[in-house]
C-alpha cells in the first residue's frame, strides 16, 4: 500500500531546478527582485535573462555567499 502523501505533504518539495517543467522559462519578478537584492550584496552582476531554474540555482549561491541562507 502506498504511502498517504498527506502524511508527508513536502515529501516532494525539493526537487532539482533542472527537472522543473518550468525551468526553462522566464523568472518570475519575485526570483528577479530577490536575486537582483543578493547580486548586489555579493558586489556581482545581476543577470537579468537567467531562467527559473538557473535563477534559483543562483539564489542559493548567493545566499550562500552572503550569509543569507543561514
Amino acid at each position: 500500500m502506498a504511502d498517504n502523501p498527506k502524511t508527508h505533504p513536502t515529501s516532494n518539495a525539493e526537487k532539482d531546478p533542472h527537472d522543473w517543467t518550468t525551468g526553462d522559462e522566464p523568472m518570475t519578478g519575485a526570483q528577479a527582485s530577490y536575486l537582483k537584492t543578493l547580486s548586489e550584496e555579493a558586489h556581482e552582476d545581476f543577470d537579468p535573462d537567467l531562467s527559473k531554474a538557473d535563477a534559483s540555482l543562483k539564489i542559493d549561491e548567493l545566499q550562500e555567499q552572503t550569509g543569507r541562507g543561514r
